[in-house]
């Protein structure tokens, strides 16, 4: 059998727009909800919100550039970029071509977008990883972005009080630098689809003029135009499919759960992650949390909450960290990163 390059995440980076939605604010608009009721629902105090001439490209380009000038890296060595977002700039070109152009990659550098939502990290790894097994390319250029709030309609308390936007950027490379990325695990289960949703806007239901709030049978308000979220089959689908992403993960990686130093899940909010946590059985003090103040970034939190794990030192050269996203489509990814 030949020896195929390892992948390695050598550097993360992320960026936060300026705009900010704090619980004060919705509690304003929503007096039913108080701030503390909505921490203590969520655990989220502040999301970040773009600016209305500012999109996804210009957060992907932020968090790239701050991902070159953290680790001193010339972007003439990036052999690819992968754009993870399901709100790009237009339908066509790809907002990943947009982002090499104004970072001035190498025009020998391969661009995609990959519309993928909270497993998105995970499946961008997974495809680096593949790439850099191949052979052809040395360094990939992975980054994550969302705008999701422009997704939200001014009506809707429980997703406005969930979902932040930022980018974030990370470097994968042959290179024996950073993590290895191990094993990697991805899951689909489409018939999930119409639970998390923005139904109108493509070419199968075009956007209407319709700007009212129903309700679904199961009592949620929603609109066509806007994000729609199923909270009760989202929850159910997260305690079915999580568990045994965490243990599929562990099999293929030929680990106990014992041997992970580290579990960062996509942060989508403090209830749910408390409740997978006490459901999995892992200790407090191995499962991090980091969205308090930029809220459910989407493809973004593993990222995001990875970068402040590194910073307060909870990663360690030696550490194993599990690595786990699940959501929209349904679908779902984990790896164990070995530092």
């Amino acid at each position: 059998m030949p020896d195929f390059p390892l992948a390695h995440l050598t550097a993360i980076a992320y960026y936060l727009p300026s705009g900010e939605l704090t619980n004060e604010q919705l509690s304003t608009v929503f007096p039913e909800w108080s701030v503390d009721k909505i921490m203590n629902k969520v655990g989220i105090s502040a999301r970040r919100v773009v600016a209305k001439n500012e999109f996804t490209s210009d957060l992907a380009v932020a968090a790239a550039q701050n991902l070159f000038k953290e680790n001193n890296f010339n972007p003439d060595n990036i052999d690819y970029l992968i754009l993870c977002t399901q709100s790009p700039d237009y339908f066509l070109p790809t907002t990943a071509c947009l982002v090499h152009e104004r970072l001035q990659l190498s025009s020998a550098a391969g661009a995609i977008d990959i519309n993928q939502g909270c497993s998105g990290f995970v499946y961008g790894l997974g495809l680096a990883k593949g790439l850099i097994a191949s052979g052809d390319v040395d360094n990939v250029l992975l980054i994550t972005a969302e705008t999701y709030s422009r997704f939200l309609h001014p009506d809707d308390k429980g997703n406005r009080s969930i979902f932040g936007d930022a980018a974030a950027a990370a470097l994968i490379t042959a290179s024996p630098a950073g993590a290895k990325i191990g094993k990697v695990v991805l899951g689909t289960e489409g018939k999930g689809a119409k639970n998390l949703i923005v139904k109108n806007g493509a070419m199968r239901f075009p956007k209407t003029e319709d700007q009212s709030m129903r309700t679904d049978i199961d009592g949620n308000f929603f609109n066509d135009n806007y994000l729609y979220m199923n909270g009760t089959e989202i929850f159910n689908f997260t305690l079915e499919s999580v568990p045994a992403l965490v243990k599929d993960t562990l099999e293929r990686n030929e680990l106990q759960q014992e041997h992970i130093d580290l579990f960062i899940f996509h942060q989508a909010n403090k209830f749910m992650l408390d409740y997978l946590r006490k459901k999995i059985k892992i200790p407090a003090e191995k499962f991090y949390i980091h969205m308090e103040r930029c809220g459910n970034t989407v493809s973004s939190t593993i990222p995001i909450a990875m970068k402040h794990a590194l910073l307060e030192d909870k990663i360690k050269a030696g550490s194993k960290v599990l690595v786990a996203g699940f959501g929209v489509g349904y679908s779902w990814g984990g790896t164990v990163l070995q530092f």
